[in-house]
């Protein structure tokens, strides 16, 4: 197992999206509209509404210019202004792939704040166990994690070259870590 990166396959985010529908659901949140966060966020959301059937808005935040240099904070490359109006009064269910330095989902709560919610729910498939760059407002009561990680390179599958190497690589892992006596999913 590469102990740098971290493997997942379009069957783990199949399941670790049906475990969070789940814990969603028992936790009483019910949703009025999801907001998927371009593009780690969008497949998560399109399967989540498999589970919970609500709309879902995309929105574009980029950390890296075009030039693929880091930026000093994140900044919106799309957003929803067209349909703000539905937003207001409404429960939002922002996703994301991975909640690593915390920068990009809390500057996204803060632009979402500013439709005036009823409530807004951050749920992502991977938190990474590290300081975060910065902390949710205090208007965030909820908050979903498929899986809590170390601080590694989470190689999703929508980022694969080659799929079928990708799912193997996944498989190993998986694999490696159940003689170890750990079980993921």
């Amino acid at each position: 197992m590469d102990d740098k990166k971290f493997y997942v396959s379009y069957n783990s985010v199949h399941k670790l999206v049906k475990k969070l529908s789940l814990e969603l659901l028992e936790s009483g949140y019910d949703p009025d509209v999801i907001v998927a966060i371009g593009s780690g966020g969008f497949i998560p959301a399109r399967i989540m509404k498999t589970f919970i059937n609500r709309p879902i808005y995309a929105v574009g935040i980029s950390y890296y210019g075009i030039d693929k240099k880091h930026k000093d904070h994140p900044t919106k490359i799309q957003w929803i202004d067209e349909v703000q109006s539905q937003l207001v009064g409404k429960k939002v269910l922002l996703i994301d792939e991975v909640d690593d330095t915390r920068a990009t989902l809390a500057y996204c709560v803060g632009e979402l704040l500013k439709f005036n919610p009823e409530e807004i729910a951050v749920l992502v498939l991977h938190n990474k166990l590290k300081a975060k760059d910065v902390e949710f407002p205090v208007e965030i009561k909820r908050y979903f994690a498929g899986m809590e990680l170390a601080d590694l390179w989470i190689k999703y599958p929508w980022d694969a070259e080659d799929i079928e190497d990708h799912t193997a690589k996944e498989a190993q892992m998986l694999d490696a870590l159940a003689k170890e006596g750990k079980e993921l999913y």
